[in-house]
C-alpha cells in the first residue's frame, strides 16, 4: 500500500485495511496538534485508491473493515465517497465497514439524504475529534465548532444510522477549566448517546501552537490531581444508555475500558485507587513520551 508519512489510525482499527484516499487534514489548525504539520493537504487520485485495492485483494482478500486515511476524509464530497465504497466492495467484496476520520466540519456539508445514502454505501463507524463540550476550550483548541454545532451534526450521524465514535481530551480546559470541561463535555456526550467514547488526556508535542503556548505559560496544563478528578467528575455526569467507553489511551493516567453505564462504579473505583496510589504526586504533571504516553 503506498500510505505517505506517518500512518495515524485509531487503537480498535489495528484490524482493518487502511486506503490512503487523502492526505494530510483538511483542517489542520487545531492548537493541540501537530500530526500532519507540513503534510499540504490533497485528494488521492482515483488511479492510486483502485491500485491499492487491487494490492489489497492479493494480499488480504478476506478483510472486513477497511479505514480510510489520512487526516478526515470524511471531508470528501459524497460523490468521491460513494465512489471509493463502490471500488472497496468490488475489490474486497467481504468488506462490511468503511469508517474513516471526520470533523463536525465534514458532517455539516453533507445532507441528510447523502447521509443516508453514504451509509447504505457501508460508511459507518466515523472517528470523530470533538474534544470538547465547553465553547472556551473549543475556540482555544481552534476545532472550528461550537458544543451546539456538534450536538446537531452528532445527531444527524444518529438518524442516519451511522455509529460513530466521540473522541473527548480530557484537560482541554486547562487548570482553570477541568471542572467545567468535565460538566460540560459530559452534556453533549449525555445529549448525544454515542456508539463509542474514546478518551484521551491533553498533551503537546513540538510544532504546535499549545507546545508553545505551555512553554509560555499562556496555557496551564491540568496536574496529575486535576485530570484525576476531571475524569472523575465526567464519568459520575454521563448517562448514558449503552455506549462503550474506550479510555486505553497511552495519555491516560487511568487506562481502562468497560461498558457504560454498567461498569461505571468500577471506573470510579479504579480512579481513586490510582488517586491513592499516587497521592505524593497530585500536584505535580504527568511526564511525558511520544504520543502523549504517561511515563510516570
Amino acid at each position: 500500500m503506498n500510505l505517505s508519512g506517518i500512518v495515524y489510525r485509531p487503537p480498535y482499527e489495528a484490524n482493518s485495511f487502511l486506503l490512503q484516499v487523502t492526505r494530510g487534514c483538511s483542517h489542520n489548525r487545531c492548537t493541540f496538534c501537530s500530526m500532519y504539520s507540513g503534510v499540504p493537504f490533497a485528494v488521492c487520485p482515483m488511479e492510486e485508491v483502485e491500485a491499492d485495492l487491487e494490492e489489497g485483494a492479493r494480499y488480504c482478500p478476506d478483510v472486513t473493515r477497511v479505514f480510510l486515511e489520512h487526516g478526515d476524509a470524511f471531508v470528501l464530497s459524497s460523490d468521491r465517497l460513494l465512489a471509493i465504497a463502490e471500488a472497496v466492495h468490488r475489490k474486497l467484496p467481504k468488506v462490511e465497514t468503511i469508517a474513516m476520520y471526520a470533523s463536525i466540519q465534514n458532517i455539516r456539508t453533507k445532507t441528510d439524504a447523502e447521509l443516508r445514502e453514504l451509509r447504505a454505501s457501508g460508511i459507518h463507524g466515523l472517528d470523530i475529534g470533538v474534544e470538547s463540550g465547553l465553547d472556551a476550550a473549543l475556540t482555544y483548541m481552534n476545532k472550528g465548532h461550537t458544543a451546539g454545532e456538534a450536538r446537531e451534526q452528532l445527531l444527524r450521524l444518529t438518524e442516519a444510522g451511522m455509529d460513530y465514535s466521540f473522541n473527548a481530551i480530557l484537560g482541554c480546559g486547562g487548570a482553570e477549566l477541568w471542572k467545567e470541561n468535565a460538566d460540560a463535555t459530559a452534556d453533549l456526550i449525555n445529549a448525544v448517546q454515542p456508539h463509542l467514547l474514546f478518551i484521551g488526556s491533553l498533551h503537546a508535542e513540538p510544532g504546535c501552537r499549545l507546545y508553545q503556548d505551555m512553554k509560555d505559560g499562556v496555557f496551564h496544563e491540568c496536574t496529575i490531581g486535576q485530570l484525576l478528578d476531571e475524569q472523575e467528575r465526567l464519568i459520575r455526569r454521563l448517562d448514558l444508555r449503552n455506549t462503550y467507553y474506550f479510555g486505553s489511551h497511552p495519555s491516560n493516567l487511568v487506562p481502562m475500558q468497560g461498558r457504560l453505564p454498567r461498569q461505571k462504579q468500577d471506573m470510579i473505583d479504579v480512579i481513586r485507587e490510582t488517586r491513592e496510589a499516587l497521592r505524593t504526586q497530585l500536584d505535580m504533571f504527568p511526564l511525558r513520551g511520544g504520543e502523549g504516553a504517561v511515563l510516570n
